[in-house]
């Protein structure tokens, strides 16, 4: 038997009445991008996604082609207007299906923190069902309310659930689903398992265990919570590149690299020479470069560009990690700490940008945990590496329209010669390797993602699995 494609339906019609905006909710911005895309850009990362049909409010299909514009979103094969229902506009994408078999996933816009491993179980277990739900277990007790506004019953908590999308389907159930529905004249669903539920009452509904952050953007206190969600964790799974990828993506392009004599910058530049780029390294110790001096940032992409002719990625890892309590720091310390930490990423930003919109490039930044919140004896660093991450999405923002990716890396307890200047050595098993690092900042510079802040943990199954170095 042939393998059925596998196809996600983007529901995007909604009107975003409730979060008290003109514009449809999926079309707010959170970490830089609408969010419909960061929820298009995890469906168009998965590998088993095979094509994308988006379902968009009528009125607003510009958008949608705006930011698919340029093949940024290869999987898209139709955009299309919803209908005035949820189950009419499920009826419009199964009718621009055809009549051919498939397995269907439909997932909302409006649920941008949606993990790959939902998505894969969503297919795995339509190998064995023919309707599939995603739900998570409820933390609050449900009560069911009589006529007069008092409780009726109060359900075993243990077997409640809240639903989530995706929902998956094997397109020819939830079209016969629909038949039965369609002559039903008292016909009502909130959603599409109910439909089979109800009208294909034999057909059993396997439920994929959901996430608590695969939440829904209904409230405007949700976009609050998305964004933050968004800046605390990485939401831009990263691909399972091969050599054969990385060549296809780095092989005679130009990257630049910040801070490339040692650490994670000197490996960033081994790794991508070694799949074929074309790679100009700059640093205080070997050209006499200095990061917070604008005049020496153009002098090294005027270096590059007359080398190598383009510049395709820029990749900053300048920094200097002072370590003290902020009435003990010195003021020529506060200056240059600033500068290298925080005005350099700005200044490189700026200097790059026309190069980077001219290739449809991509730059990648450096951040840490501290971010999040400032620490004791790092509060000049802290608060740099926050202002980085900010940078970071405004950026991704003002520079979406010129096809100018960036994003920010966040790597847990590396092994470099700052942090063995700063602490001394350390057990080698309670750092991240530098390798391991300079493997995902590749990933994550070729990928098709903007916007985001990408956590590198010790114990993250990637970063266990590049852990063994470069070759």
């Amino acid at each position: 038997m042939a393998k059925l494609r596998n196809v996600a339906v983007l529901l995007a019609g909604g009107v975003g009445t409730r979060v008290g905006l003109d514009l449809p909710k999926q079309l707010i911005k959170v970490a830089g991008m609408p969010i419909m895309e960061h929820t298009l850009g995890i469906l168009d990362a998965h590998p088993e996604v095979d094509e994308i049909v988006i379902m968009m409010a009528p009125g607003h299909l510009d958008a949608v082609h705006a930011m698919t514009r340029g093949g940024r979103y290869p999987k898209v094969s139709r955009i299309l207007e919803g209908a005035g229902t949820r189950n009419d506009t499920t009826q419009a994408a199964l009718a621009a299906l055809g009549d051919e078999d498939c397995h269907v996933l439909l997932h909302d816009a409006v649920r941008p923190l949606l993990s790959h491993r939902i998505i894969s179980d969503c297919f795995k277990a339509l190998e064995s069902y023919q309707a599939v739900d995603v739900a998570i277990p409820s933390a609050d007790t449900i009560i069911e309310l009589a006529d007069d506004n008092t409780i009726a019953d109060i359900p075993d908590r243990s077997r409640l659930r809240r639903g989530q999308t995706p929902q998956a389907f094997l397109a020819s159930t939830l079209r016969a689903a629909y038949v039965e529905a369609n002559q039903d004249p008292d016909f009502k669903a909130t959603d599409d398992c109910s439909v089979v539920l109800r009208y294909l009452p034999g057909v059993k509904i396997w439920v994929v265990a959901g996430d608590e952050q695969n939440m829904k953007v209904t409230e405007p206190i949700d976009v609050y919570l998305a964004d933050k969600l968004f800046q605390l964790n990485a939401h831009q799974p990263l691909p399972d590149n091969t050599d054969s990828d990385y060549r296809d993506a780095l092989a005679g392009k130009t990257l630049v690299v910040f801070g490339g004599s040692y650490g994670i910058g000197a490996d960033i530049a081994r790794l991508a020479e070694r799949y074929g780029a074309n790679v100009a390294a700059y640093s205080r110790s070997a050209t006499k470069t200095d990061v917070a001096r604008r005049a020496d940032i153009a002098a090294a992409a005027a270096d590059a560009l007359e080398r190598f002719g383009r510049i395709d990625f820029v990749v900053n890892t300048a920094g200097v990690l002072p370590i003290s309590n902020l009435v003990d720091t010195t003021e020529e310390t506060i200056w240059s700490a600033t500068e290298v930490n925080y005005i350099a990423p700005i200044l490189i930003a700026q200097e790059f940008h026309p190069h980077l919109k001219a290739t449809r490039g991509s730059m990648l930044l450096f951040t840490s945990s501290s971010y999040t919140r400032g620490r004791k004896g790092y509060s000049l660093y802290s608060s740099a590496k926050a202002g980085t991450v900010n940078l970071t999405q405004a950026l991704a923002d003002e520079w979406a329209e010129d096809g100018v990716r960036i994003n920010v890396v966040n790597p847990e307890r590396t092994g470099t010669p700052m942090r063995t200047k700063a602490f001394g050595e350390e057990p080698a098993d309670s750092l991240l390797a530098s390798e391991a690092v300079a493997r995902a900042s590749l990933d994550t510079l070729i990928s098709s993602g903007t916007g985001h802040v990408v956590d590198l943990r010790r114990l993250d199954p990637i970063a266990a699995a590049l852990a063994s170095g470069l070759e």
